[in-house]
């Protein structure tokens, strides 16, 4: 299968060097980035001879204007039954329009949002939110396979975003938290450096984010569930140890907004809240 590349920066240059070069064409506005490709057995080519000769096109650019104007001239070129795959993180209705505007010429535009990171890339072990058709989905698994180890389809287009960007909620309030958690340590006198080795210990114990997504829901848990006692247990604990953070948050005069939050909102993480949770 010819499979087609558009952008070779940090992150796509590491996912289109696990690719075959011998059935790779890429494209990059910098032609010098496509060099150590082409050295290897790829070749370089316009964004029209992608079209015409490849049967999947992932795209990783920067901006949503740059993936319009890449997807655009695809479309324009690419006959029936071509896949554009975007991997670039875009706002949330422009899958959805360029998949309604490649429909009509028998072209699949899907948003496979990538999570993983560099590191990921070059390991072969990012994980893939796929939004589009389940066809086009099932026809490009094998071309994202090679740099991926999880690929899902989440939906239709822009559903692959849409998860991307719940996904990223979670790492960057995580990092808003950590600053927190830093800045009251530390105002307690404890080296930060010693509380980042106990949060990377015990986050490699599964002892992280992941966590609060184990039940697979946002329904609450039914009075009679069997599991609700242990959630209510977990929630209590987590409780206890929010409120005595924001007890010392006030006592050493350090601002915990995101703590105090947490303590609202982690009944219905929990699924056993009382009622609806005030946004």
């Amino acid at each position: 299968m010819p499979i087609g590349f558009v952008g070779l920066g940090n992150i796509g240059g590491a996912m289109a060097a696990r690719l075959p070069h011998e059935s790779l064409l890429v494209h990059d506005v910098r032609e010098v980035a496509a060099a150590p490709f082409v050295a290897k057995g790829a070749r370089f080519g316009s964004l029209k001879e992608l079209a015409t000769e490849c049967d999947v096109i992932s795209i990783v650019v920067l901006t949503d204007e740059q993936v319009r104007e890449v997807v655009a001239e695809l479309v324009e070129h690419a006959p029936s039954g071509v896949v554009i795959a975007i991997h670039s993180t875009i706002d949330i209705r422009t899958a959805p329009d360029l998949a309604a505007s490649a429909a009509p010429k028998g072209i699949d535009v899907i948003d496979a949002a990538i999570s993983g990171g560099p590191v990921g890339a070059a390991e072969g072990r990012l994980a893939v939110m796929v939004g589009g058709e389940r066809a086009a989905y099932e026809k490009s698994k094998p071309v994202f396979a090679h740099w991926a180890d999880l690929v899902l389809h989440v939906g239709p287009a822009g559903a692959g975003t849409q998860c991307k960007l719940a996904r990223n909620l979670i790492s960057f309030v995580s990092y808003a938290a950590g600053g927190e958690a830093q800045r009251l340590a530390d105002a307690a006198g404890i080296d930060v450096a010693k509380l980042a080795a106990v949060v990377r210990h015990t986050e490699a114990l599964g002892v992280g984010s992941a966590a609060s997504l184990m039940r697979g829901t946002v329904a609450p848990l039914a009075p009679d569930d069997p599991a609700r006692p242990i959630f209510e247990h977990g929630c209590a604990l987590g409780a206890k140890d929010l409120s005595l953070a924001v007890a010392m948050s006030e006592q050493l005069g350090v601002g915990a907004p995101l703590a105090r939050r947490a303590l609202d909102g982690l009944p219905f993480a929990f699924g056993v809240a009382p009622g609806e949770e005030v946004s």
